[in-house]
């Protein structure tokens, strides 16, 4: 098949048609919480261009693939991620954003609880781990702007829908999960009324069994009621933080 990387004719079924065409790549911008910070994951790329230099994980979309198909191929196969919540974020298209030709990258987001993932590099990344946004390397390619993207995307979003909880394990505190908040947001929030508001929504089911491990008071976990809150919205409930 034509590559299409330049001018002339190409050919699909019986339909031909005379322009160049572009390639096509996708990039995955994933977070992960711990303690100290919002992680975001990078790979040290083992091929040119910027071989050696940290970069998102992604690649060239296949003929047969969708978009989402294939992000979730490079991330299994450059990190060793799977089965995480990922969504569409934006196309970027700049002329001369890749030097290798035209390209086009679909960048996704994903939220993952950092515990439950192991993190490895493979394929074409030789290394893969997780990096504080606040204290990137120099990314590859025009990465480091996809990634300012995506913590705009997510700072938005977890103020109107419940997608933070993606990034905590299934049993956690209030103290947990006003971190999450605090981190992604910036800023601190009132305890009090932080926890009154949360706890108003019903969207928490406290559990039975409290925190383990820790030298201070343990504290009740709770889990997030993911039928709960659907069933909430149906009925025209807004999420807001």
């Amino acid at each position: 098949m034509p590559s299409g990387r330049g001018a002339g004719t190409a050919r699909a079924g019986s339909f031909a048609y005379e322009y160049p065409r572009p390639a096509v790549t996708v990039d995955a911008v994933v977070f992960g919480l711990d303690e100290e910070a919002l992680k975001v994951l990078l790979i040290e790329r083992g091929v040119d261009p910027f071989l050696g230099q940290a970069a998102l994980p992604g690649g060239f979309v296949r003929m047969t693939e969708s978009l989402e198909a294939a992000v979730r191929r490079e991330l299994a196969e450059e990190a060793g991620l799977r089965d995480i919540f990922l969504e569409q974020l934006y196309t970027f298209g700049e002329v001369d954003r890749d030097p290798r030709d035209r390209i086009i990258s679909v960048a996704y987001f994903g939220l993952v609880n950092i515990r439950d993932h192991r993190v490895r590099g493979a394929t074409d990344a030789r290394a893969a781990g997780w990096h504080d946004v606040k204290r990137l390397p120099p990314l590859a390619f025009d990465h480091a702007a996809i990634v300012r993207t995506a913590l705009v995307r997510l700072q938005g979003k977890v103020r109107y829908q419940p997608v933070g909880f993606e990034l905590l394990p299934a049993k956690f505190t209030l103290t947990q999960l006003q971190h999450m908040y605090e981190t992604i947001l910036g800023r601190d929030l009132d305890k009090r009324n932080f926890r009154r508001k949360i706890l108003e929504m019903g969207l928490l089911e406290g559990l039975p069994e409290k925190q383990t491990g820790v030298a201070h008071r343990a504290a009740q976990l709770f889990r997030f009621d993911r039928e709960a809150y659907e069933s909430l919205t149906r009925r025209g409930f807004n999420f807001e933080i």
